[in-house]
C-alpha cells in the first residue's frame, strides 16, 4: 500500500490495480472514498482499461483474431510497478506484458499519477504508443464516494450538481448487457439531480452528451461534499450497487458494447486510436471540503 499526503489530505492506493484506497480529509475528519464492504460492492476504486464496460460475449476482434475480456478490462486486476514516488505525488506503470498479450495484441505503457494539493487530488492517466501499430484502446475511471458521509444523514439528503444546466437523455443498459442506440429522456434543463437509490436499481446510469464538467456531491443537511471535475472525456456513467452508501462518478473515453456493435475493435463506439509513437493524457480531480 502506498500513501501520499499533505497538511490536509492523506490518500492511499493499493499497486494491484493501481486503486485508491482511501480519501482522508484531516481538517474536516471525514473519509470520502467507499468502504469497499463486500456486502454490496468491493471496490473502491477500478481503473478502466483497454475497455470500458462490458463487451458482446466478451470478446472482441482484431487482425482477423478473436480475444476475450472481462468487464472493464485487465489493468484493474493487474499489479503495477512504482516508477517515481514522493511524499505528495506518486506514479504508477504497467506495461505489456506475455499475459496481456494474450488477451490484448498491442505495446503499451500506460502510467497513473496520483497527486495532492490542499484539499484537492489530481489523477493523471498517460498512454502511450510503444509499438509498430495504431493503438486502439479506452480509458476511464470508476471512483465510488460515500454517501451519506456523516453519521445520522441519508442517502436521499445528497443531490448531484452540475456546473452546466443539462438536457441530456440517459442510454439504458439493455437485458444483455449492451448498451442501448437510443437514449431515454432524463435532463430537463437542471443542474440538480437529487439521489435515491431507486435511481440506479436498472444498473448505471450512461450519458454521452452531457455538458457539465464537474459534478459535486452535495448534502441539503451540512456543507461536506466534493467537487469531481474532469475535461474531454466524452461519456459519464453514474452508478450505484443496489442499496449501498456510495454513489461512482466514472467519466470515461472510451463506452461498452452497443446494441448494434460488429465486435471489431477498430469499429467500437468511443474507442481511441493513438498513432505509433504518440501518447494520450487525460486528468481529473476531486476537491473535498
Amino acid at each position: 500500500m502506498i500513501t501520499i499526503s499533505n497538511e490536509t489530505l492523506s490518500v492511499s492506493i493499493a499497486t494491484m490495480g493501481a486503486e485508491l484506497q482511501n480519501i482522508y480529509n484531516k481538517q474536516t475528519g471525514l473519509e470520502y472514498l467507499w468502504d469497499a464492504n463486500p456486502a454490496f460492492w468491493p471496490k473502491t476504486s477500478p481503473v478502466l482499461f483497454p475497455v470500458i464496460g462490458g463487451l458482446k460475449d466478451g470478446s472482441y476482434k482484431h487482425n482477423g483474431n478473436t480475444y476475450f475480456f472481462n468487464r472493464h478490462g485487465f489493468a484493474r486486476e493487474s499489479e503495477f510497478e512504482v516508477e517515481s514516488q514522493s511524499e505528495s505525488c506518486v506514479k504508477l506503470v504497467l506495461q505489456t506484458s506475455e499475459e496481456t498479450l494474450k488477451q490484448y495484441p498491442f505495446q503499451f505503457k500506460f502510467s497513473i499519477t496520483y497527486s495532492v494539493s490542499g484539499g484537492e487530488l489530481k489523477n493523471t492517466y498517460l498512454i502511450e504508443n510503444k509499438g509498430n501499430e495504431e493503438l486502439l484502446f479506452s480509458v476511464g475511471a470508476h471512483p465510488a464516494f460515500r454517501v451519506p458521509l456523516i453519521e445520522g444523514e441519508d442517502f436521499t439528503d445528497y443531490y448531484l450538481a452540475f456546473n452546466e444546466d443539462e438536457d441530456a437523455g440517459v442510454y439504458p443498459i439493455l437485458a444483455d448487457g449492451l448498451i442501448s442506440n437510443t437514449a431515454e429522456p432524463f435532463f430537463n434543463n437542471t443542474k440538480e439531480l437529487p439521489l435515491k437509490k431507486e435511481l440506479f436499481y436498472k444498473d448505471a446510469l450512461i450519458f454521452k452528451e452531457l455538458n457539465s464538467t464537474e459534478i459535486s456531491i452535495l448534502c441539503k443537511k451540512s456543507t461536506n461534499g466534493i467537487k469531481y471535475s474532469f475535461e474531454n472525456f466524452p461519456y459519464m456513467g453514474i452508478w450505484n450497487a443496489k442499496d449501498a452508501n456510495f454513489v461512482c462518478i466514472e467519466p470515461w473515453c472510451g463506452l461498452g458494447d452497443v446494441e448494434t456493435t460488429t465486435s471489431l475493435l477498430s469499429e467500437k463506439e468511443g474507442i481511441n486510436k493513438l498513432a505509433i509513437g504518440e501518447s494520450f493524457t487525460r486528468s481529473w480531480t476531486v476537491a473535498t471540503f
